[in-house]
């Protein structure tokens, strides 16, 4: 597809719950070889993202063959609407948007907090899900997981950051990281026209509160995903200081049908800096 996933227009569709959602679909596009028929595959982003957080590489990999469609949730960026502040009305929002563009199946790839959505929809509403990846994430009631670490927090969690800082929890201290970090924000940041409404304040807020709540540990919560009946690749950078490693191992033996993989000298944006490699481990998974 000529430019790729940074040449794609922003789209609106209107949801039975009051909200317009903005979104990018790679399916919609003439030469894309994506196929609107098949099951799309839905990205859910991470906190304080939008369209453009995420790496133009990483997508247009993940379109070779398939269609992908990424979009901003209630109150998140170019949407409508007010940002919750718990997961569960997250998820309900999210398929709101699905039924609006009329997925009656897609795969989801969750990222972050979107990865506690896309878990939550697979809980609430399966039959929508026919596969699951769960990219940086960690179960809701896991022990050590109500709130981040202070560096985070000074990280990404203000009202103003940096990208020195964004590089500091995205990616590993390795100068092959760093360098595959600037790589990618240089990426995010070559569209200049139409760019997306940048998350305020108030989501930004709503969002940590929902990610707190669902870290207020519970043992007995864990057992939810027994339920989740779907295909699972559960993935993560070796070094993630936001979502630790260890909550992926977590997930991958709790969840029946689930996958792991660790990739190596990388951080919270490990799917960015191993673009090429994710990309095509997804679609392996996906197949």
């Amino acid at each position: 597809m000529a430019g790729g996933y940074a040449a794609l227009p922003n789209k609106r569709v209107s949801a039975a719950n009051g909200v317009e959602y903005a979104y990018r679909d790679t399916g919609a596009s003439a030469g894309t070889g994506a196929g609107t028929g098949a099951v799309p595959l839905v990205l859910f982003q991470h906190f304080r993202g939008n369209l453009d957080n995420w790496d133009p590489a990483l997508i247009d990999a993940l379109a070779t063959g398939r269609r992908v469609v990424t979009f901003d949730n209630a109150g998140v960026g170019g949407s409508t609407g007010a940002t919750p502040d718990t997961i569960e009305q997250m998820a309900r929002d999210a398929i709101a948007f699905l039924a609006a563009m009329e997925f009656g199946q897609a795969d989801l790839l969750g990222f972050s907090i979107g990865s506690f959505v896309a878990q939550q929809i697979a809980l609430v509403r399966p039959a929508i899900v026919r596969r699951l990846v769960l990219a940086s994430s960690a179960p809701k009631g896991a022990a050590g997981m109500h709130g981040w670490a202070a560096e985070v927090i000074g990280a990404v969690g203000t009202p103003h950051t940096t990208p020195e800082a964004y590089l500091d929890v995205f990616f590993a201290r390795s100068a092959s990281s760093l360098q595959a970090g600037r790589e990618a924000l240089r990426r995010m940041y070559a569209r200049t026209d139409d760019r997306d409404t940048a998350t305020t304040w108030a989501t930004r807020e709503a969002q940590y509160d929902a990610v707190c709540a669902w870290g207020i540990p519970e043992h007995a919560l864990l057992e939810r995903l027994c339920a989740i009946g779907v295909p699972v690749f559960v993935t993560n950078g070796d070094s993630d200081p936001m979502i630790l490693p260890r909550y992926s191992y977590l997930l991958a033996g709790l969840i029946p049908d689930a996958r792991l993989k660790i990739y190596p000298d990388s951080a919270h944006g490990f799917l960015f800096q191993h673009h090429a490699e994710f990309a095509a481990d997804v679609g392996a998974f996906l197949g």
